[in-house]
């Protein structure tokens, strides 16, 4: 339970990435950076596709495999509607986002981690605030969880930002609950030693040094770098598919 997830400094320092990985992560979880990879390069998920694109891209073609007959239903931007839900009812207990897919994720061998969020808007002395609950299925607590957290609670910043546009009501990010019913790390972990200044640094050294605040700009400045690998991954992709519809122009004549 963090009572104020946007609170710095927000980065400890022996998380498992590069900072400019974690913005690169950031984006693909609010921004749906990545979302053609589960299409296009093999990804069986993201959790940008399935929250805000539920049931996500590929998922019909899947269900072919299980129904016979054919089933229309919109595609739903789950997060647009919970901000519609609060901005007209802010204490609506119905506001949610699920990313489970039964046809695919029941017999697939990597399902996604994050099962459902919840939002609610609540009052506070001064203060309309949204609180965000996430539940977790399976957890990767040192690889996983800190970059999670840190991707969920930005996306709690930006509803309550569109909320507070909607409702034209103030809103700031309130209370952020995460849940995981299995919370464990891997043994390969240990035996390779990649946990070792993880460990050291939480045994050896005071909370101030173990962290750092995201608005540093050094951190700042590693964060523009991820932005940047992400625009030249964007200009070799699109060379990519130019030269893939040519090949295919000229391959047709």
């Amino acid at each position: 339970v963090v009572s104020n997830p946007l609170q710095e400094p927000r980065i400890h320092k022996a998380l498992p990435c590069g900072y400019d990985d974690l913005e690169i992560y950031r984006q693909e979880v609010v921004n749906g950076v990545h979302d053609s990879n589960v299409r296009g390069r093999g990804w069986s998920y993201s959790y940008h596709d399935r929250i805000f694109n539920w049931p996500g891209i590929g998922s019909w073609d899947k269900l072919e495999e299980v129904v016979e007959k054919e089933i229309n239903f919109p595609m739903t931007d789950q997060i647009n509607q919970i901000i519609l839900n609060l901005s007209d009812t802010p204490h609506s207990r119905r506001s949610q986002a699920i990313t489970w897919v039964p046809w695919i994720d029941m017999k697939h061998h990597e399902p996604p981690c994050l099962q459902r969020i919840w939002c609610r808007v609540v009052k506070s002395s001064s203060d309309y605030l949204l609180e965000m609950n996430t539940h977790w299925r399976s957890r990767d607590a040192y690889k996983a969880c800190f970059m999670n957290m840190f991707a969920l609670t930005d996306l709690q910043r930006e509803i309550a930002e569109r909320i507070s546009m909607v409702s034209r009501e103030y809103v700031l990010p309130g209370r952020y609950i995460d849940i995981s019913d299995s919370f464990h790390i891997y043994g390969s972990y240990i035996r390779k030693g990649e946990m070792d200044l993880f460990v050291e640094s939480v045994s050896n050294l005071p909370f101030d040094k173990r962290v750092v605040r995201s608005d540093k700009p050094s951190i700042i400045k590693e964060f523009e770098r991820g932005k940047s690998k992400l625009e030249n991954e964007k200009i070799i992709n699109e060379k990519v598919v130019t030269q893939m519809v040519m090949e295919a122009l000229i391959n047709a004549k």
